[in-house]
C-alpha cells in the first residue's frame, strides 16, 4: 500500500512541484494550503508523514505542528523560508522530526522523507530482542518503548531512536554523525544542530521522570549515554 503524504503550503507552485515530485517516487499525497484544512483532514483520517510550511494563513505551522504531535507521533517535517536558529530550535522543541529552509530542491525533500519512512518502518520491524536496561531506564523491543522505573517515557519517534540507540551503546561515546546517519538516515556535519536539539528534549524528558542516567557532551565528538555519577 502508498505511503500517504500530507502537506500544507500557501504557495501553490511549491505544493504542485513538491506533490509532483512525491508521487513520482510512489507516493499518494493530499495538498493544503492552510494548516488548519490539514488539521482537520488528519482528525478524520492520519497520514504516514506530514510536511508544514510554517509561516501560513490562519494557524501557523509551529502550532499545528504542536497541536498533532500532542496527539500523535506522525513524523514531522517543517519547512520555513527564514534560516534562523529560532525556527529551527523552536520546531524542534515542539517535535518536528526535521526541518528544510526554503529555497529547497524536491529532490532533497524527497530524500527527507524516504529516510523518514524507512525510520519508522524499521522501527515497526525491530525484532523482538530482550530488554536493555541502563540504570532506571529499560528499553522494550516488544513494547517499543522506554521506561523510567517502571513509568514510560512520552517520545516521539525520533527521540526513541536516538535514545535507543545510544541505551545500545551505553558508556560508549557516539559521534552527531553517526546519530545522524542511524536516525535520520543521511549524514551532513551542517545538521547536526538537528541532532543537538532533539538530545536537548530527550535529556529534559529524563530529568523530569527524575532518571538516573545523562546524556552527556563528548567535546568536539558527539555525546555518552551513562549513570549520574564521577566516573
Amino acid at each position: 500500500m502508498k505511503k500517504l503524504i500530507y502537506i500544507a503550503d500557501d504557495d501553490e507552485n511549491i505544493l504542485n512541484i513538491v506533490k509532483m515530485f512525491l508521487e513520482s517516487n510512489g507516493y499518494d499525497v493530499k495538498t493544503f494550503t492552510t494548516g488548519d484544512s490539514l488539521f482537520d483532514e488528519f482528525n478524520k483520517k492520519s497520514p504516514d508523514l506530514i510536511i508544514l510550511d510554517i509561516m501560513m494563513p490562519g494557524t501557523d505551522g509551529l502550532t499545528i505542528c504542536n497541536k498533532i504531535r500532542n496527539i500523535s507521533s506522525v513524523p514531522i517535517i517543517l519547512l520555513t523560508a527564514k534560516d534562523s536558529d529560532c525556527d529551527y530550535i523552536e520546531g524542534i522543541t515542539l517535535g518536528s522530526d526535521d526541518y528544510l529552509t526554503k529555497p529547497f530542491k524536491p529532490t532533497i525533500l524527497t530524500m527527507r522523507v524516504k529516510s523518514l519512512l524507512r525510520r519508522v518502518e524499521m522501527t515497526d520491524n525491530t525484532s523482538k530482542n530482550d530488554d536493555i536496561t541502563c540504570g532506571d531506564l529499560v528499553l522494550s523491543n516488544k513494547k517499543r518503548n522506554i521506561c523510567c522505573n517502571n513509568k514510560e517515557i512520552n517520545l516521539t519517534q525520533t527521540e526513541f531512536l536516538c535514545l535507543s540507540y545510544l541505551m545500545k551503546h551505553f558508556k560508549e561515546a557516539v559521534s552527531r554523525e553517526s546519530l545522524l546517519n542511524e536516525v535520520w538516515g543521511y549524514d551532513n556535519s551542517v545538521e547536526t544542530r538537528v541532532t543537538d536539539e532533539t538530545i536537548r528534549r530527550i535529556r529534559k524528558k529524563l530529568i523530569s521522570h527524575n532518571s538516573n542516567i545523562v546524556i552527556a557532551n563528548k567535546w568536539g565528538y558527539g555525546y555518552i549515554l551513562k549513570e549520574d555519577n564521577n566516573e
